[in-house]
Order: structure tokens, then sequence, then C-alpha cells
């Protein structure tokens, strides 16, 4: 049987597409002269912290963003807090890798209008292994290690609205509490459903030991005030 020829494209609207290449390349990080770039006083013995977490955090996203060492990372925020015209010190390298291990990150999603469906899926993340190809050529060596990503996404925005980090043994089930923990105490759950990205026509799937969702928050959570859907 003849293999059937590839389907050839044309760019017809050249315009748009030089300008859409051209916003690839461009670059714009502004800094908020009245973020507190400084960690405030937190009241306990011994020598406070000289930068907040967000100081950090902003250092480490440029770090993973692109792809730099730490001491790179403090040239670059020192440069671009320059080019804003800020008099800000910038965190040296040991204090990022320092920091980096106890930051809590927040991932401040967009808080629902109408109440927040709540989707939840898992990723697989190898830690260690070998690559590909010397696992085709010569085989396996030793085994690899692997951690699982749960997700809680917000079914309109697509935004993450909470993130937990288990071991490759643990299901979605028993991460649901510490998920659900990371939603705002004031913002309405309307249901908890389950994602499959690689199936199409597939949007939501009721989970389950998940209903009712107001008798299932007060066991898991503890938290009996939690403003929740009626059953």
């Amino acid at each position: 049987m003849p293999k059937p020829a590839a389907p050839q494209y044309r760019t017809m609207n050249w315009p748009e597409y030089n300008a859409a290449l051209k916003r690839r390349g461009s670059l714009e990080i502004w800094f908020d002269p009245q973020m507190h770039w400084l960690s405030k006083p937190c009241g306990r013995p011994g020598r406070p912290m000289r930068f907040s977490d967000s100081a950090i955090e902003l250092c480490l996203t440029l770090k993973s963003l692109f792809n730099l060492p730490l001491r790179q990372v403090t040239g670059l925020v020192a440069s671009l807090i320059k080019l804003a015209g800020l008099d800000w010190p910038v965190p040296d390298y040991t204090t990022l890798c320092r920091r980096q291990k106890t930051l809590m990150v927040e991932l401040g999603g967009r808080p629902s209008s109408g109440g927040l469906r709540l989707l939840v899926d898992s990723t697989g993340i190898k830690m260690t292994g070998e690559g590909e190809w010397k696992t085709r050529k010569h085989g396996v060596s030793y085994r690899r290690q692997w951690r699982k990503a749960h997700l809680g996404i917000d079914a309109a925005t697509l935004d993450i609205r909470a993130i937990e980090v288990t071991t490759n043994a643990v299901g979605d089930a028993p991460t649901l509490p510490n998920l659900l923990a990371q939603i705002p105490q004031d913002e309405q759950i309307l249901s908890v459903g389950e994602t499959a990205l690689t199936i199409p026509g597939r949007a939501m799937l009721p989970l389950p030991n998940v209903v009712p969702m107001r008798s299932f928050r007060s066991v898991a959570t503890g938290n009996h005030g939690r403003k929740t859907a009626p059953a």
C-alpha cells in the first residue's frame, strides 16, 4: 500500500507571522516599587532574614526560566534592578541556595466568581535514571526513581490552585485533603473531579469517597466552618 503524501502548508499571512515571531523574543520584566523586597521583622529571637520570600522567589524563577546557575542569577537580578532605577540589594548566591530548600511558594490563582470546580490529576517526574538512548542500546543499569506531582486545577480558568508532591506509590485520593487545604477558606467549592487530558471529550469524572462534599471536607480537613456547596 503506497504511503500517503504528507500535507504541505504555505504561509499566507506573512505580516502576522513575522509579528508573532518577533513577540517570541520579546522580554518584559518589571518590578513593583511597592513590593516588600526586604523581610519584615518577625519578632522571634535570633537574626532575622534579610530578604523576603517574594525576592527569593523572583530570583529562583529567573533561574529556572533561563536555566542559569545561582551566581549568574545574582548578576541578572542586579542588572534588572539597575535598569528599573531601584536601589534594592541583591541576594547572594549562598542565600539563594539556603533559602530555596525551605521556600513556601504561593500559587496565587485567580479566585472563582461563581464557585470553584476543582479538577485533580497527577503526573510523574523522573528524579534519577538513565537516558532513553542508553536504555535502548545497552539496557537498564539501575532503576529509575519517580516523584508524583498532584495538581488541583480550576476547570474554568485552568489555573493551578493546589499542588502536592509525593512518592510514586501515592494516589490522588489520599492527597485530596492536602489539596483542598490550599484553597482559601472563603472560596466556595462546587465540585471535585478527575481530569483525563489524554482522552478527548472526557472532562470530569467523580472521584470516589468525595460526595457529599460537606461531610468529606469536615472529616478530611477537620474544618467544620468551610464554605461549601450544598450536598
